[in-house]
């Protein structure tokens, strides 16, 4: 089997960095090369995978459910990732015989995959997965937003090590120059795959930071798709390698479609939230939980505290009223006593009495 590996010499030279060289093959096993590419993706899904679980704790989502979701997402996610990409260059896929198209569309190691189309791919299965198992969906899409964006920043990296996805040239000074055997002259461009890698790094930070305090299910998932959008929209307008529909850049397209409408539900979203239109969250929950158990335990102590003052008067009172059951009892045998000396005395003059 030949070699696709394919090498480069890469440089920042404003910044400092000199050229060296990369290769698109990390290893070989026998005839088969296994390459960074390839690599770098699958550490991206491990990622996005590992951040799900890490949620779903906090989203009361059992981690089985994820494991089978990952499944089904990853799968369907790379099956649209290809359509997408072959749907937008079917003339390089049409072979000979129907035969010769299949292989070449589903020749997927030969490269071409369109990010759009995996999220797409992979939304739909994810939907369909929650709806046959009856999970709450917009729960669960919140956990996939920053996870894709995860597995994007990782990525990302992939198109590095293959001298691709970079954009027009440029003389800025964070230009990455580039030369490998498509460019004998070393071309200095924009390193468009590090613009996405960053800017999804840095939502990824915001997001996070913000994903606790989320006023209803559904807003992480809006802004993933707003931040993303709106970045990948101007990140797009500037590489040499866009996918068209006609004259349209596809995914420029998305993009700002994306960016438009994921804004604006959200903005809408949550002003109905500050009325309290939607179901709390699992962080709400928790909370009003954890609210509930401290005014219960301050119940208990008020009510322990009062049975234990209760107590002390009715001590006062039993006490108190010792003392005049006492006197009683002394008056009582005083009584007893002149009654007695009466009866005696009564005794005598009642003879006295009787003779009246």
């Amino acid at each position: 089997m030949s070699s696709r590996n394919l090498e480069s010499y890469i440089s920042f030279p404003g910044l400092g960095i000199g050229e060296f060289k990369i290769n698109s093959a990390a290893f070989r096993i026998g005839s088969y090369e296994i390459v960074w590419y390839g690599i770098l993706i699958t550490l991206g899904i491990v990622a996005a995978v590992s951040y799900v679980l890490y949620r779903s704790r906090q989203e009361k989502v059992k981690s089985d459910d994820v494991l089978d979701l990952a499944i089904y997402v990853v799968l369907a996610g790379f099956i649209g990732a290809r359509l997408y990409y072959v749907m937008t260059n079917l003339s390089l896929y049409i072979g000979d015989t129907l035969g010769d198209t299949l292989y070449n569309m589903a020749a997927v190691w030969k490269g071409g995959l369109a990010v759009y189309g995996g999220i797409i791919g992979g939304s739909v299965a994810a939907a369909i997965f929650i709806k046959i198992k009856k999970l709450k969906l917009l729960r669960i899409f919140d956990m996939l937003g920053p996870a894709t964006m995860l597995g994007q920043i990782i990525g990302r990296w992939g198109n590095f090590m293959n001298a691709e996805a970079f954009g027009e040239e440029t003389t800025l000074p964070w230009r990455m120059g580039i030369r490998n055997r498509f460019h004998p002259e070393t071309i200095y461009v924009h390193p468009t795959f590090l613009y996405e890698s960053l800017w999804n790094l840095l939502g990824f930070i915001i997001i996070n930071m913000l994903y606790k305090k989320k006023k209803f299910d559904g807003q992480i998932l809006l802004m993933y798709i707003s931040w993303y959008g709106f970045g990948r929209m101007f990140i797009e307008g500037l590489r040499v390698d866009s996918l068209y529909v006609g004259s349209v850049r596809i995914s420029q397209f998305v993009a700002f479609v994306s960016f438009v409408v994921g804004t604006a539900l959200l903005v809408v979203m949550l002003a109905l939230a500050r009325r309290g239109r939607f179901a709390p969250t699992a962080f709400m929950e928790a909370a009003a939980g954890g609210a509930g158990s401290a005014e219960d335990t301050a119940i208990e102590s008020d009510a322990d505290a009062s049975g234990s003052g209760a107590g002390e008067p009715e001590g006062e009172t039993a006490e108190s009223s010792t003392g005049p059951d006492a006197d009683d009892e002394s008056d009582d045998n005083q009584s007893s006593s002149d009654s007695q000396t009466e009866n005696n005395d009564g005794g005598e003059s009642g003879t006295d009495g009787k003779d009246n």
